[in-house]
């Protein structure tokens, strides 16, 4: 089992098992600790559990058989009136200003009415995309939809499938999900670190063009695993049939990328048991006290990615000593002792504040530097602003 990985203890009557950092919670598994109720007679005891492996056999049926229920009834909330106007005022949220929102307005209770309509009827089809160049932080194509119908269709879809997807997430991804985000994997890094012998080593890694390469079989046989609404399934085959892999600037992309990995995320934790393991989109860190553990577990996920998924590694990946180089990941280098800001954030801070400080932007660095060791930079850069 790797005794690194679990803990059983007693706890009152019973017997705990803990999973440390794998959070069910998402799950309906009521929460990291599965409590066992066992007769005090050894031998009851040991007829009833024979090691530790029952323990998380028990644990990890309750939590599949959770995770596995396929969902259906969705499709007529996604398509009602008060949906679609949620929609519409979550889409124009700080773009009331744009071209397509002003000219939505102008007809904008018919326009929701037809797009309902075209739900209903199955008459949906995604619009041409405008595509452009972007350059930072690298160069990649982002596809824009029109505001109407395809803007508001996104979120009215995600309005209803957010809660769907979050139930089949980890613990240990972060990208797109309320109340994690940026800030939670950094604590969760920093939290992790403080188990300085479980942490020596670190594995970091990346996907290979991982939006343009996602496969459309895969991930539509992935959505028929927890979804089986057929006029839903149609209207997301219909999207995701509408570009290459998952277009970059699609609302509903991100979403549809974190649930293309969170099986493997699953696969990873219960199977790989895999203690110390983050993840923000596709960029990935492990963490183990062992650089030869960390080498076999980097060949299973580079099988597992290219088998099931027909994703690639990026060559560029690193297994390193914590204590040599810190951990780069989400905007920060985490080392065992403190937290720094990554080297080009922080230049693109004190640029700011050199050539062009303003309050926003002066608050919205403040935001990332007060979740590391940058008391020193804070007050050298903000003091004056703040």
């Amino acid at each position: 089992m790797g005794g690194v990985l679990y803990e059983l203890r007693s706890s009152g009557s019973g017997l705990a098992y803990n999973d440390y950092d794998n959070n069910y919670s998402n799950s309906n598994v009521s929460s990291h600790l599965c409590e066992i109720s066992y007769s005090t007679d050894p031998a009851t005891w040991q007829k009833k559990s024979q090691s530790l492996d029952w323990l998380v056999m028990k644990v990890k049926t309750s939590f599949n058989k959770q995770s596995m229920k396929r969902i259906g009834n969705l499709y007529e909330k996604i398509c009602s009136l008060e949906n679609l106007q949620l929609a519409d005022q979550k889409a124009r949220k700080g773009k009331s200003w744009q071209y397509g929102v002003r000219i939505h307005d102008l007809n904008r209770e018919e326009n929701i009415i037809q797009l309902r309509q075209s739900l209903l009827t199955r008459a949906y089809k995604t619009s041409d995309y405008t595509i452009f160049k972007v350059y930072e932080p690298k160069e990649r194509d982002v596809y824009r939809l029109p505001y109407y119908p395809d803007r508001i269709t996104h979120h009215a879809i995600m309005n209803v499938l957010e809660a769907v997807f979050v139930s089949v997430f980890t613990a240990d991804t972060y990208s797109c999900i309320k109340k994690r985000g940026i800030h939670a994997a950094a604590n969760g890094v920093k939290q992790a670190l403080k188990d300085q012998p479980g942490t020596q080593y670190c594995l970091k890694l990346d996907i290979t063009k991982f939006y343009p390469t996602i496969n459309h079989d895969v991930l539509k046989a992935l959505l028929r695993r927890k979804i089986k609404d057929a006029d839903l399934l149609w209207l997301l085959d219909e999207i995701i049939e509408s570009a290459p892999g998952l277009p970059i600037g699609n609302y509903l992309s991100q979403y549809l990328a974190n649930f293309y990995l969170t099986y493997f995320d699953h696969w990873l934790k219960e199977v790989i048991l895999v203690k110390y393991y983050f993840r923000y989109a596709d960029d990935l860190i492990i963490l183990s006290p062992s650089k030869e553990e960390l080498h076999q577990v980097l060949a299973k996920i580079s099988d597992y990615l290219s088998q099931n998924l027909r994703l690639i590694v990026k060559k560029n990946y690193q297994i390193f000593p914590v204590s040599a180089r810190g951990i780069d990941f989400v905007g920060y280098k985490f080392y065992h002792t403190h937290t720094l800001l990554r080297k080009s954030i922080k230049q693109n801070f004190a640029r700011m504040m050199a050539v062009n400080p303003n309050q926003q932007s002066a608050a919205s660095y403040y935001g990332w530097a007060k979740h590391c060791n940058s008391n020193h930079l804070i007050k050298k850069l903000l003091h004056e602003q703040l």
